[in-house]
């Protein structure tokens, strides 16, 4: 029999929505579709009438041609793809030269010293500054406000570094605020951490495959920044579900197909005996899916966002908002 799909929580026990938050940081594993799933949330917000900033943290731009297939590259300064809806790169050299800008009041000297080699590859040698100056550059666009004191952006959604890296990209701030006593580093670096602590502002949002790696690393992830970072995690998004097998009614179609003579000939089909391979291979694909499913549910004891696969992948706005409306429907959670 197939195993029934985990029951829906009560109502009470459903996460705060997606789109009241300040700041969603997109996590999970490479490979895990985290990208897609921050313009889908991002989609999804510009839809319900946010003003959104998308802001990738990557050497290289992916949220642009999701959300606007054939869109040239967006920068740093970013740039209105969708209505209600921008998209940026932070680079961190581009941040910094920003950030010291603002702070000698020298931007043109700053811009010198930046583009000096050997400076350049000094900064590009040193740890942990790239994950501050990103984080910091979070942290203004999310005080920036426009002409009548509302703040600039609704919703900001953060496609940040993969999980091998996520650890230590948010964990940055801490160690400078309790490393550093005094002057603005501490302080920016102090408030930057309020804002990633602050669960009414900040949510964490880890992305995983119904996969053994995946699954393992996203409940690592889970745990440690409970432990270490005190960052607000309330679901995790479980990405590429398949469906079931076989279609309703059929639910033992594998094991009918195996009380059949393997050399039997279904017309112009392949052989009963290479159906029931076929079968056999989709239930055990769909029961270990739920398997891993159940096991994320358990070991990190959040609900979970059922989002499906979609064999024809992604390829714009129209596909994207399949996933859009899973992400923000109160019926996708399930524990």
């Amino acid at each position: 029999m197939d195993r029934p799909p985990p029951p829906a929580p009560a109502p009470s026990s459903a996460p705060t929505p997606l789109l009241d938050r300040r700041l969603v940081i997109v996590t999970g594993k490479g490979g895990t579709g985290k990208t897609t799933i921050a313009a889908a949330l991002a989609l999804a917000a510009s839809r319900a009438g946010k003003r959104v900033l998308a802001a990738e943290t990557g050497p290289d731009e992916h949220l642009a041609r999701l959300l606007a297939p054939g869109s040239p590259p967006v920068g740093y300064l970013g740039r209105e793809l969708l209505p209600g809806l921008r998209v940026m790169r932070i680079d961190p050299f581009e941040a910094l030269s920003e950030y010291l800008g603002l702070q000698i009041g020298a931007p043109r000297l700053v811009r010198r010293m930046l583009s000096n080699r050997a400076f350049h590859q000094l900064m590009a040698a040193s740890p942990g500054w790239r994950e501050l100056i990103t984080l910091g550059k979070l942290w203004h666009l999310e005080q920036m406000t426009d002409g009548q004191g509302r703040p600039s952006w609704d919703l900001i959604v953060v496609d940040a570094p993969a999980t091998g890296h996520g650890v230590a990209f948010l964990n940055v701030p801490s160690v400078v605020a309790s490393a550093v006593r005094s002057g603005p580093l501490r302080r920016h670096s102090q408030a930057v951490e309020d804002l990633l602590k602050d669960p009414a502002r900040t949510l964490l949002l880890p992305v995983t495959l119904p996969e053994e790696l995946p699954t393992r690393e996203t409940t690592e992830l889970v745990k440690r920044l409970r432990d270490e970072a005190g960052i607000a995690i309330d679901r995790v998004v479980v990405n590429c579900i398949v469906p079931q097998p076989f279609p309703t009614g059929l639910a033992e179609l594998d094991a009918a197909l195996a009380r059949l003579s393997p050399q039997l000939r279904c017309g112009e089909l392949p052989s009963a005996g290479a159906l029931t391979h076929c079968a056999s291979f989709l239930r055990g694909r769909h029961d270990l899916s739920l398997t891993h499913i159940d096991l994320v549910g358990e070991l990190t004891g959040l609900p979970l966002v059922h989002l499906p696969f979609l064999a024809a992948g992604v390829t714009g706005p129209d596909t994207l908002e399949i996933l859009s409306r899973g992400l923000v429907a109160a019926e996708a959670y399930a524990r």
